[in-house]
């Protein structure tokens, strides 16, 4: 069995970035945890909102089979008034308590810069430094921010690692049904549709019906 840690800036990322996967390494017999940074806040959000935000999640999470969430509550698109370092000590708080063999991040290019500041932070709570127990860190990509991203040689999500999903992409597709309040219409990318889509031509990169496509960070063989 694998320990499996997913963080995600905000709710929905993990569903839109490795929904399939997660109920992959499930099926497998994996433990997944989810780690999400931030949450919406008053007056930019109700209360009745963030009420909802929260429900979503844990109505996602108990669809893919997650074991246990954690909640950060950072502030939501305002990761970058907070200090670095109270960022990267906050997940890898995290990463102690879940001990993960395996981590899903987001990309570094994606165009919400709180996806960019996460991934920044995860990788200094996940240094290869003794007692470390992870031998594998993946980035997803997520539909409306990492195509939406600068397209330079920097920045590019270039995937360099397929994971089929042949067989949980209809579950996929049901944990972001759950999260309605985040729902577009096609041809907006954040619509089943397109998440559907997008699961086709990643299979069809790695000659298989369905896969979600990752960059890998950094693996060590053990």
């Amino acid at each position: 069995m694998k320990r499996v840690l997913v963080i995600a800036p905000h709710p929905d990322d993990e569903v839109l970035g490795c929904g399939g996967t997660i109920a992959g390494h499930v099926a497998a017999g994996d433990e997944v945890h989810l780690c999400v940074v931030t949450r919406a806040y008053p007056p930019e959000w109700t209360e009745e909102v963030i009420r909802i935000k929260r429900q979503e999640v844990n109505e996602a999470s108990g669809i893919l089979g997650i074991k246990e969430t954690s909640f950060l509550d950072l502030p939501t698109v305002k990761l970058d008034t907070l200090p670095q370092k109270e960022l990267n000590n906050a997940i890898a708080r995290v990463v102690d308590a879940v001990k993960p063999d395996v981590v899903y991040l987001p990309h570094k290019g994606d165009l919400n810069r709180d996806h960019r500041l996460v991934f920044e932070a995860a990788l200094v709570a996940l240094r290869p430094l003794e007692g470390n127990t992870v031998s594998r860190i993946l980035c997803y990509e997520t539909l409306s921010e990492t195509e939406w991203g600068i397209p330079d040689v920097e920045s590019v999500f270039i995937p360099n690692v397929y994971l089929d999903i042949a067989n949980t992409l209809e579950t996929k597709l049901a944990a972001m049904s759950a999260y309605a309040s985040e729902l577009k219409e096609y041809p907006h990318p954040r619509s089943l549709e397109m998440l559907k889509v997008l699961a086709q031509k990643r299979g069809s990169e790695a000659g298989i019906a369905a896969a979600e496509a990752f960059m890998l960070v950094r693996e060590i063989m053990r």
